[in-house]
């Protein structure tokens, strides 16, 4: 009896310091003390500080006023308020992030932080760890004809047109905000525009007339077109020769090597096709040279057949051992280059405004690149102007979806776990909100996968790798991707069955900021890429993406914890509104400069380049453009801007005597490949319907965009991606409203 006491009275003490700790802990959490007053604070965001005013009075946080940010404009500045918002509830610091804006999140609890010890905050460790509690809401279990899994562009295109066929849709959203990982894309897809280029049936017209029945300019060909378009005229029309390259290196981007073998079956149709294209137009161009016009002044060409076979040798890639090849399944590729027509009246529609104009980006081998620049929407009866990809990938598809049915709805923060089967046939998703309110929602006719890719998981790119050589493709690499892109979606699809395709192939992406791989934007036709080692150009910076990756590999050098470490330059003037967004210089990655001030840049970087040497290169590209010749070292396939100011005669040529670099504003940045997009994911029929490991749909089930795979090969072009997204996303709503 005395020991039974005795372990009662035990317990008893032991329970007593174990509440008695953690009131203490509550207390002296509910009773931190500061020094009022007003502190200016500043913590590093994605592209910059984060700076606020935090407030306090003796013994609380009564005011964070946001004084400046230069974040992401559709995913880190809408988390600051949210973030400001928390941690004023829970008057500390230990508030979750906004999911999909970690990066900005963090930034606003260390400014907090630093306010709160500049306050002389009386117990800081208490007031990094105090959090507000959430009030969970009631769990979810509904029905809907479609789910959608993905709140990106090819998941918001698929809901808004399943939303005009008179389905209810709902999409369910990983992140905080909508837009995925195409709000920070380029936001350009490809497309031809037919009345702004060659028409065989009235060659020598200098203006098309659009849809909206005005006339624009025809676009121009750029130095280096018609050699390509010779090259592909040439091209072998004999089967694939895979055994050449198992005794020859094969060079990415040697288009010249590449096609003295021979083309796959399923792309010898397009050849033919596109050979007779090319006849009729070269038949004119030659007739117009012989009369003194200029390449540059001739009316540029291009065709569907065009963007088709470029996507298929863009694609084509072996295996780092060279015993597997990849590239485009050929009605895949022809089926979105050919519905990819019809994305602009579908967008008009939504209220998206478009530039005339066919531009290009990094990685795209050709002038087609279509420029939007934001949308009018009608939503809740209100009519607004939203500029930018927020207007076009998320605001213009949402207020479709919106519209159409009081019951459509969308859920963020929410994270997709499993797909609900029954026998075999796929009825709908759970998913848990983060406030852990369960998710049962049901669908009556199918569910959309749209969840991206994969090139965040740097694991998953790793272990699935078949491309790469393993002293580039490392652990420590950095990613452009929005964090949430680990390739959820592939993994819940597999789960029930679904086969994959093109895994081990992902494409890097060179025009990305070596401290942070944050994706840099801007213009490649006017820039050139500079060996840290030489001072010299290193590649043909018009090739494909992984060309120039590769390169900068091998020309570049170890700094920022990155490898393949270069120097981008280029004309301020030349980064305009169709080839991305404006950044801002910051410290570290992009400056604005004179060429005078290279030096001083250069060591501030601790480049020991000799500096003379790089404006010697950029005199020689200057010059040679101007002369109408190859630079030195590597050629150039396509010029259409200089390093340096020049202005252009009446013909299209350049006037030598009014060069000037000295008075240039020119754009330095320090670049290295980054993890862009994954060639593989899950195996698709031509309704988007995904296949199991037997080639059969499995029902109920659809994907579309990155999150699938077999459409670009082993390699993407720049833009292809968009158009794509776009159009998969619309053929799996049209197939899972049909059931098909």
């Amino acid at each position: 009896m005395k020991n039974l006491s005795f372990v009662i009275i035990a317990c008893i003490i032991v329970l007593a310091a174990i509440f008695g700790r953690e009131y203490y802990w509550e207390k002296q959490q509910s009773e931190l003390c500061y020094v009022p007053g007003t502190y200016t604070v500043a913590a590093d965001g994605f592209h910059g500080p984060v700076t606020l005013e935090v407030t306090f009075d003796s013994c609380s946080i009564t005011g964070i006023k946001l004084v400046s940010e230069s974040e992401t404009k559709e995913i880190g500045s809408p988390a600051i308020p949210m973030m400001i918002d928390n941690i004023m509830t829970a008057q500390g610091a230990g508030v979750d992030a906004v999911s999909g804006a970690t990066v900005t999140c963090n930034a606003v609890r260390m400014a907090v932080c630093k306010a709160a010890e500049m306050a002389k905050v009386s117990n800081l460790v208490a007031f990094k760890s105090k959090r507000h509690n959430i009030q969970k809401q009631d769990d979810i279990d509904d029905t809907w004809d479609i789910v959608v899994i993905g709140g990106g562009g090819a998941g918001l295109a698929a809901a808004a047109q399943a939303a005009q066929e008179g389905n209810t849709v709902l999409v369910i959203e990983k992140n905080a905000t909508l837009g995925g990982n195409t709000i920070i894309s380029g936001g350009f897809y490809q497309g031809v525009i037919p009345y702004l280029v060659w028409e065989e049936n009235n060659p020598d017209a200098t203006s098309g007339k659009a849809a909206d029945g005005n006339m624009y300019p025809k676009i121009k060909c750029e130095e280096g077109c018609l050699d390509v378009l010779r090259t592909i005229l040439n091209w072998s029309e004999k089967p694939f020769d895979r055994n050449y390259y198992l005794t020859h290196e094969f060079v990415a981007g040697d288009i010249k090597e590449l096609s003295r073998h021979g083309v796959h079956k399923e792309y010898l149709g397009v050849l033919k096709e596109l050979k007779e294209e090319i006849r009729k137009y070269l038949a004119w161009a030659d007739r117009r040279m012989a009369g003194g016009i200029k390449e540059n002044q001739l009316t540029l060409f291009s065709t569907l057949n065009l963007h088709i076979f470029q996507t298929y040798y863009g694609g084509l890639r072996p295996s780092s051992d060279g015993k597997e090849w990849c590239y485009g399944n050929e009605k895949l590729v022809s089926q979105f280059v050919r519905e990819g027509q019809q994305l602009r009246p579908w967008l008009t529609d939504m209220g998206v405004h478009f530039v005339e104009t066919q531009g290009i980006i990094v990685g795209a081998l050709w002038y087609r690149s279509v420029v939007m620049t934001g949308a009018t929407i009608t939503l809740n009866g209100k009519k607004e102007e939203v500029e930018g990809k927020q207007g076009i990938f998320v605001m213009a598809p949402y207020a479709t979806m919106m519209n159409a049915d009081k019951h459509n709805r969308v859920l963020t923060m929410t994270t997709a776990e499993e797909l609900i089967t029954e026998n075999g046939n796929v009825v709908g998703v759970n998913a848990t909100c983060s406030d852990g309110a369960k998710v049962k929602a049901h669908a009556r006719k199918g569910v959309i996968i749209a969840t991206g890719g994969y090139a965040a998981n740097l694991k998953k790119v790793i272990e699935t790798n078949k491309y790469w050589s393993a002293e580039y493709l490392m652990s420590s690499m950095k990613t452009d991707n929005r964090s949430s892109l680990q390739g959820d979606g592939i993994d819940m699809a597999q789960a029930v069955g679904a086969d994959v395709t093109g895994m081990g192939w992902t494409q890097l992406m060179s025009l990305t900021f070596a401290n942070d791989g944050n994706i840099a934007f801007g213009n490649v036709a006017g820039a050139i890429l500079i060996s840290p080692k030489t001072g010299k150009r290193f590649v043909d910076e018009m090739s494909e993406r992984d060309v120039i990756s590769l390169s900068a590999f091998r020309n570049g050098i170890e700094m920022m914890g990155t490898n393949g470490f270069h120097i981008y330059i280029t004309n301020t003037k030349s980064n305009d509104a169709t080839v991305g967004p404006p950044i801002a210089d910051h410290e570290n990655a992009q400056y604005t400069i004179t060429i005078a001030q290279l030096p001083e840049i250069l060591k501030k970087q601790g480049i020991k380049t000799d500096p003379q040497t790089i404006i010697n290169t950029i005199l020689d590209f200057d010059n040679a453009a101007m002369e109408g010749r190859q630079p030195e070292g590597v050629g150039r396939l396509l010029t259409s801007k200089l390093i340096g100011e020049v202005k252009k005669n009446a013909d299209g040529s350049y006037d030598k005597s009014s060069y000037d670099l000295e008075n240039a504003q020119l754009c330095v940045r320090f670049l290295a490949p980054s993890t862009h997009h994954t060639m593989g994911g899950l195996r698709v029929d031509m309704d988007r319907r995904v296949l199991d490991t037997n080639g059969k749909p499995i029902k109920g089930l659809y994907a579309a965009g990155e999150v699938t795979g077999g459409i670009h090969g082993g390699n993407r072009l720049g833009g292809n991606a968009i158009t794509e997204i776009l159009v998969s996303g619309r053929i799996a709503a049209k197939s899972a409203g049909a059931m098909k």
